[in-house]
């Protein structure tokens, strides 16, 4: 067992957040990671720009990466590395494994922050064979940052998030050359001005196209692309397969918490506890991809809600649930409203869309419109409507009223 208070799983900058605030306010704090070392994502991202919300400066990921555990160290959090959280129980017991064989753990709260995703090869349906060299952002990542290694040459970059674009900086890093980005879409995913980094690199953006298939034996030989005018190969020696990002769920699909179908993460409420009132959460298990300045903000905001109920402050559980009428809505978080505080973790509904949508947004309850606001907007991009006070808890609803 553990004397900790507070139990974060995952050891990324919303989890690193959480406990840095939660200890500096005395409490006894125990971050539970199953890498060797803390930080999350940032730490295999050896390229600019980091930390200028949290530490009002320029880093690298690993530097930022660094600089969150020392913070939460000197706080007095204790960060169990080498962990590997296998289940979590009602009531705030978590069932652990590590080198001394398994274990449960019980805490007073538990604070999930295991982060996100990328969708895999699999899950995007590319056919062909499988050779090796076919490897998500984060494995690039720590392949060139961590081991100093080069898997290849001339690979292709499969999608135009942003994060496709720190692929395009770490293959610039470690001499790679790649053949072409991706894009199954007409526009690329991430905002307009990061085209030009793929121009002054000499990378060609193919819009409307897709890999088809994969071709290798042991190691990628080569691409075929799907692309409006027909088939046509590419001679790459990799892919990189990016984005997708996907909620790291699969602790909460086994366990007793209610989980949201729209977003894959737990259903929360404004102050970021879930269906067992002894579980909150934070960071990019919510939605799926945020910078990690924001979800640094996130974890600070909801260790002071943490806190308000270890001291009994938080209001009973429940609220109006929020359900999604419209087809270009991806997600919305929270998904449960009470009333109105200003102490609230979500002062605002975080919304994602599947496609583009062109309207008004409103947020309705038995045929009233509690709040809406305009809309015009490509997707994966951050939106939010401000949240009203919620009475009752009659279903509230989430539409697009579209411009004709």
């Amino acid at each position: 067992m553990t004397d900790a208070e507070v139990l974060v799983v995952g050891g990324g900058p919303a989890g690193l957040a959480a406990a840095t605030e939660l200890a500096g306010a005395g409490r006894r704090v125990t971050v539970l990671e199953r890498e060797a070392e803390a930080g999350g994502i940032p730490r295999h991202c050896g390229h600019y720009p980091f930390a200028m919300r949290e530490f009002h400066r320029l880093l690298r990921g690993p530097d930022y990466a660094a600089r969150l555990r020392n913070a939460a160290l000197a706080a007095g959090v204790t960060i169990r590395t080498r962990t590997t959280v296998t289940a979590l129980l009602p009531g705030g017991v978590v069932e652990v494994t590590d080198d001394n064989g398994l274990a449960n753990l019980a805490a007073k709260a538990v604070l999930l922050a295991t982060g996100v995703r990328e969708s895999s090869r699999a899950s995007r349906l590319i056919g062909g064979e499988k050779p090796g060299g076919v490897l998500s952002t984060g494995a690039l990542q720590g392949m060139v940052y961590l081991n100093h290694q080069r898997p290849f040459q001339r690979p292709v970059i499969l999608g135009t998030e942003l994060v496709a674009f720190s692929a395009l900086l770490t293959c610039r890093h470690a001499g790679i050359k790649p053949l072409a980005m991706i894009e199954p879409g007409q526009r690329i995913t991430a905002r307009s001005p990061a085209i030009w980094l793929a121009r002054l690199m000499g990378v060609p953006v193919r819009l409307q196209s897709d890999i088809a298939a994969i071709r290798g034996r042991t190691h990628v030989e080569g691409v075929t692309l799907s692309t409006p005018t027909g088939a046509e190969d590419l001679p790459a020696d990799g892919v990189i397969v990016t984005g997708g990002f996907r909620p790291d769920a699969a602790l909460l699909r086994g366990s007793h918490l209610e989980v949201d179908p729209a977003s894959g993460g737990p259903v929360i409420d404004r102050w970021g506890c879930l269906s067992d009132p002894a579980y909150f959460a934070a960071g990019n298990l919510l939605r799926g991809v945020e910078t990690a300045g924001w979800c640094w903000s996130e974890g600070r905001r909801t260790a002071r809600a943490v806190m308000a109920a270890l001291d009994g402050r938080l209001p009973k559980p429940g609220g109006a649930r929020v359900a999604l009428a419209h087809p270009a809505l991806r997600l919305a978080v929270p998904q449960i409203l009470g009333p109105e505080a200003t102490d609230a973790v979500y002062g605002a509904l975080q919304i994602r869309l599947s496609a583009p949508a062109n309207g008004h947004l409103h947020l309705t309850q038995g045929g009233q419109t509690l709040t809406s606001a305009r809309l015009d907007s490509l997707p994966e991009r951050r939106l939010s409507l401000p949240l009203p006070a919620v009475s009752g808890a009659t279903p509230l609803t989430l539409t697009i009223e579209d411009h004709a």
